[in-house]
């Protein structure tokens, strides 16, 4: 998720995005690794019990997995970013194939493209990308996130399923500003279509506003510079930018090219190649 830092004056340790993080472990056995954990994310380590009145968010490493819990509101449950099971494993997700939108949005239908998901976030599209057969690079600015994010690939590749264990490889995650990545790439790295995700504006019904959603806003904000950053991307894509968007949202940019629509959002095509087609 590539997302301006929010302000909050009430905590004193802060993550970079602005909401006060800590890093804590599920049991006395993970409480090296946890450190390590904290110390690489330059975020502290504390008990469990710790955490309130002093964190807006904890990232607690489990046995199982990492997971991102608010600490004020304990109902909104878990964040965590899962390849093996849940909503994104394997089988389900690949089952649309190349007819799904976003297949169709990046142009499966006349190869398979590199794609730079500038706004990779919790990596879903991402990972459905990679299992029909893109290479990925997803960039993240949240290095919370993007701990996470390599977590579930670690825990992907370990899984043993040879086609999960294929998918995951093809996804390379980077931590940083997507727009200063793209700005330093040399011509001959350019990706093949740029894949843009912004955070949808507070107040829909969709999957902004969804419990995952408003623990990751909490963490990373929104994206008031989402036009900058497509503006980077339509001059970098070799061939396509694509941009997600609420069904009913006006576009990001003016007049795309093509637009292919889901039940609940809408991908907007921007071609960048004059011999690039539908």
């Amino acid at each position: 998720m590539k997302r301006t830092p929010t302000k909050s004056a009430a905590l004193p340790l802060r993550s970079p995005q602005g909401a006060g993080v800590a890093v804590a472990a599920a049991g006395e056995a993970l409480k090296p690794a946890a450190g390590e954990l904290a110390a690489s994310l330059a975020l502290p380590l504390v008990a469990i019990r710790e955490a309130a009145g002093r964190f807006d968010l904890l990232l607690l490493l489990t046995s199982e997995r990492l997971e991102l819990r608010s600490v004020h509101h304990r109902s909104l449950g878990a964040v965590s970013v899962d390849f093996v099971h849940g909503p994104a494993a394997y089988r389900r997700i690949a089952a649309g194939g190349r007819r799904q939108p976003l297949a169709r949005a990046v142009g499966l239908r006349t190869g398979r493209p590199t794609v730079l998901d500038a706004t990779v976030g919790l990596g879903r599209d991402a990972f459905l990308l990679a299992c029909l057969g893109c290479r990925v690079t997803g960039v993240e600015r949240s290095p919370v996130i993007t701990a996470m994010l390599r977590d579930a690939l670690n825990r992907a590749t370990r899984s043993g399923l040879p086609a999960l264990c294929d998918a995951v490889r093809r996804i390379t995650v980077i931590g940083g500003d997507s727009r200063d990545l793209m700005r330093g790439l040399d011509a001959d790295q350019a990706p093949d279509v740029v894949y843009i995700d912004p955070m949808y504006p507070p107040g829909r019904k969709t999957a902004a506003v969804k419990k995952e959603m408003r623990i990751c806003r909490l963490l990373v904000g929104d994206d008031p510079d989402a036009a900058e950053l497509f503006d980077v991307a339509r001059r970098v894509a070799r061939r396509r930018v694509v941009v997600k968007r609420h069904r009913h949202a006006n576009p990001l940019g003016p007049d795309p090219s093509l637009s292919y629509s889901g039940r609940v959002v809408r991908y907007d095509v921007y071609i960048t190649s004059a011999d690039e087609g539908a």
